[in-house]
């Protein structure tokens, strides 16, 4: 009995203890402190951005396959090697947010596992087919432009290593955006038939880029305790409306039409959209998209193919660490 009380008021004391540091973990949010990975964190706090920066680190890396898909089909030297270096760069933003994700706890290794398992997401969007060098043009412009209206606020995260991570990739993805948008311009501007093979990549692209932001915010589960902690800084709706109210200027300045017949602006000049077809994004998520089973293949795939790299250069550091401990030995 003297055990079991013993135990109960140390529980209670921890309990206690955590509700202070959560108390002033809050308040370090509230006040606009930035947390890093030494501090202490709630353990939701840090499951959290454990999934949302790891889904983020996968997107980046499946996001390069429908694009690398267009690297020996593009249509001159120039579109290839500017193709070619974007797709290395969202191979070094997925970099860049695995190892943010590390310092959360998490090896990289257990992580990607868990992708290539089909127990972690990553974004929708990627789950569509890349059909003509339009299509090309329209992520640029159109998922890359979702991707900054949604990433720039991140710089603002709460949590430090995701923060700064944030900076460079949202340079680089403005980059990629404006470069998607050029390619718009040239088609819109070109042959009858380059002009209908853009409005059919927009066609196909519209709806699934506006479900990139994911849920309306009446259906989102982990939107309030993003808001809360500052992970988050806008909501889904939010975001999605921002960006619609962005992109119809450019597409009218490109003479495409939105796919959209019941668009219209309203008093205040925001652009009031169609209902969305959320089951279409529900099936994308439960893996029935399609090109879900295609993109995961071949993320195992190039896993598999590269083990022999990985291996090697575990052997090649574990020779390293004996060659220094032999030369302190001496």
């Amino acid at each position: 009995m003297y055990t079991q009380a013993l135990n109960s008021s140390e529980g209670e004391d921890r309990n206690i203890e955590d509700a202070e540091r959560s108390q002033q973990f809050q308040a370090r949010i509230d006040a606009d402190e930035r947390i890093e990975p030494n501090d202490w964190m709630p353990a939701a706090y840090r499951k959290t951005l454990t999934r949302q920066i790891s889904q983020h680190a996968h997107s980046e890396i499946v996001g390069m396959l429908p694009e690398g898909n267009w690297i020996t089909r593009a249509p001159s030297l120039r579109r290839k090697a500017a193709l070619l270096a974007k797709v290395q760069d969202e191979c070094g933003h997925g970099l860049y947010l695995y190892a943010a994700a590390e310092t959360l706890g998490t090896s990289r290794e257990e992580l990607v596992d868990a992708m290539l398992a089909g127990k972690a997401k990553y974004s929708s969007i990627f789950n569509y087919p890349t059909l003509t060098w339009a299509d090309i043009g329209t992520i640029g412009w159109l998922v890359d432009g979702a991707a900054i209206m949604n990433q720039i606020p991140l710089c603002r995260c709460s949590y430090g290593p995701y923060a700064r991570a944030m900076i460079r990739v949202c340079k680089e993805e403005s980059f990629h955006q404006r470069q998607g948008f050029e390619i718009m311009v040239t088609l819109s501007r070109g042959t009858r038939e380059q002009k209908e093979m853009a409005q059919d990549a927009l066609n196909r692209w519209w709806w699934p880029v506006l479900m990139m932001f994911g849920p309306p915010d009446q259906a989102s589960q982990h939107s309030d305790t993003s808001t809360k902690w500052k992970i988050k800084r806008f909501s889904n709706d939010e975001l999605r409306q921002k960006f619609v109210d962005a992109t119809v200027p450019q597409a009218e300045f490109l003479g495409l039409t939105i796919p959209d017949p019941g668009m219209k602006q309203n008093a205040e000049g925001n652009w009031e959209y169609s209902a969305i077809d959320w089951d279409e994004f529900k099936q994308v998520l439960a893996g029935n998209g399609p090109c879900n089973r295609d993109r995961l293949a071949a993320r195992r795939k190039a896993h598999d193919d590269g083990a022999w790299v990985r291996e090697a250069a575990l052997a090649y550091a574990g020779k390293r660490r004996q060659r220094s401990a032999l030369q302190a030995a001496e």
